[in-house]
Parts: structure tokens; sequence; C-alpha cells
């Protein structure tokens, strides 16, 4: 399995810089050399960095980007796009709870009546998650056997073409906060996504992780409305970019296509799509938007290659 912990700090510049097959320091801890621990040096990256395939997986950000590969709109629109599609789809299942929203419902079957009469659609029955994000973004992901030796699942595009700049997988699990108890969840867990500002998104689909997902996620259904995607966790995700956690970490041999990206929720997101977020907060205590993490394109993707990742980044 694809480890995903990042290690990447913000600071005044870039505290660890990757020289040839070592880390070297930038001095900028006034030269007192190679730290032994990440007390000792926020900039020194995290004692996995060896698994994450060393020198070669590190991202330079420049200050001014914000670590944003495309903007927050662009995310926003292409996870309405996808969401909208997959419920218009699933319409027949969704009425009831829609019958609370009439707006929303009248405006969901116009556009379910409209892609029938477009003649798209051969037949009525639901296509299945997959087939829907092939028809509205023109590629689909899939979990599979990864090229990598001993690296177990990867993600792969099954079909299609992914452009450069494309959101094309999505990190699922439960978001943590700082201070918020993750320990016990951590233990052995190598799918732990660490953000920019230390919130972390726990993307493990079995044991003590898989319970605590599925508890927030019961406690916070409004009503008919689920306010998050539980069917991650299982192998069928109705959600069908919600493989982020699978993507492996590039090597020497194979250079990263994507790249992760911060997100957060904003307020006015559509209730009735929020059932097809893969992300859920641990507690309520603070008040603040959801933060999902998205897989963006660095190049064109083509159908049958696999995705890779730079899990380590340095922030100016």
């Amino acid at each position: 399995m694809a480890p995903a912990e990042r290690g990447r700090e913000r600071g005044a510049g870039p505290a660890w810089r990757c020289c040839g097959p070592a880390w070297r320091c930038c001095a900028g801890c006034g030269g007192a050399g190679t730290p032994i621990s990440t007390a000792s040096c926020p900039g020194w990256p995290s004692t996995s960095a060896g698994s994450a395939g060393g020198a070669g997986t590190l991202r330079y950000v420049p200050e001014g980007s914000q670590d944003k590969i495309i903007s927050d709109e662009d995310v926003f629109e292409t996870l309405l796009k996808v969401f909208t599609a997959l419920l218009v789809n699933d319409l027949s299942r969704q009425v009831p709870a829609l019958a609370l929203l009439p707006g929303a419902v009248r405006s969901y079957a116009r556009l379910r009546t409209a892609e029938l009469a477009a003649g798209s659609r051969s037949r009525q029955e639901p296509l299945s998650p997959e087939e829907v994000l092939l028809r509205t973004l023109g590629f689909s992901v899939t979990r599979d056997r990864s090229s990598l030796l001993s690296a177990g699942t990867g993600v792969f595009v099954r079909e299609g073409f992914v452009p450069k700049g494309a959101v094309v997988a999505m990190y699922p699990g439960t978001v943590y906060r700082k201070h918020e108890p993750i320990f016990f969840q951590s233990l052995g867990n190598p799918f732990i996504f660490r953000c920019i500002d230390g919130i972390l998104i726990d993307g493990n689909d079995k044991g003590l992780s898989r319970s605590v997902y599925r508890s927030c996620s019961w406690r916070d259904q409004l009503g008919p409305f689920q306010m998050s995607d539980v069917s991650w966790l299982t192998a069928a995700p109705q959600n069908p970019l919600a493989v982020g956690q699978y993507v492996n970490n590039c090597s020497y041999d194979k250079a990263a296509n994507v790249c992760y990206q911060e997100f957060d929720v904003p307020r006015h997101f559509p209730v009735e799509l929020k059932q097809y977020l893969p992300n859920i907060v641990y507690s309520h205590e603070i008040d603040s938007h959801l933060r999902c993490v998205v897989l963006v394109t660095l190049r064109d993707i083509n159908q049958g290659e696999e995705l890779f990742s730079n899990y380590y980044t340095i922030v100016n």
C-alpha cells in the first residue's frame, strides 16, 4: 500500500532542500547540522521519507501559488459537476429526500428528462458511477495492482483521457484538527495524510479508522440527508473519485503525474450533494469548513497509465 503521509511545513523559507541522494542542511537553523528528530528542526522530513522515493519526491511550491495548481473555483465546479451527474443518474432513489427541497427536485428532474431526451442513454437504468464519471469528465479511474514492485494497490486511468490541471481523484477519510485524538487510529496506519496547516486525514478503510468514520457519518446525518459518503469504505464507492489514498508515490523510474491540493468545502455547497463527499470531521467542537484533498494532474494522462504523486512538498 502507498504510505500517505506528507511532510511539509510553512516557514520563512524552505528549511530543507533535496541535494542528490541525501538531505542536506540549508543552514536555515544557523548551520546546526542534521537534526536528530523533527523536534530539533521543523523543516526535517518525516522518518518515512525513504519509503517515499527519497530525493526525487519533492515538489517546490512558490509562495505566490499558495500550493494551488488550479483555483478553488475550478475544484468546486468539478465536484459540483460530477456530484450532480451522480445524483441525476440515481434520481429515483433520491426523490424521497429531495421532496424536502421542491426547487431542487424540479431542477434535477429537468436535467434527467433532458438527458434522456437527448438520446445519450439507450436505457433508463442507472449507469455505474465509473460510467457517469466517464460521461461527465471524459475519463474514469480504478484501483488495480500497481506497476511498482511491492507497492500493492495503485490507481489507474481506466478509460478516456485526463488533461493537465484536472481533478482526477479525492483523498477520503476522517478529518482531524490539531490536538484531536488520533493516536490509536495512527498505529500501523500508512494512510494518514498531513495537510500544510497540520490537519490530518485518515484514509484507512479498515479497523478502528473505518469504525470512527462510520460513527461520525451517522452522527452528522441531517434528517434524510447524508453529510458524507461512507461507500468509499467498500469495494464499490458511489463517488468514483474517492480512491486517492491508493495513489502510490513516484520513484526514480516513475515520475509524478498528479499532486495533492487542499480544498475547504464552502458552506453554500448543496446539502443534497454532500452525500458524495468522502470526508467528515472528527468533532464539531470547532466551527470550520470541511477539509478535502483532491489530486490534480500535472500533465496529460492517457488511458492505462498509473497515477503517481509527490508525498513531500517544500513550501516557500
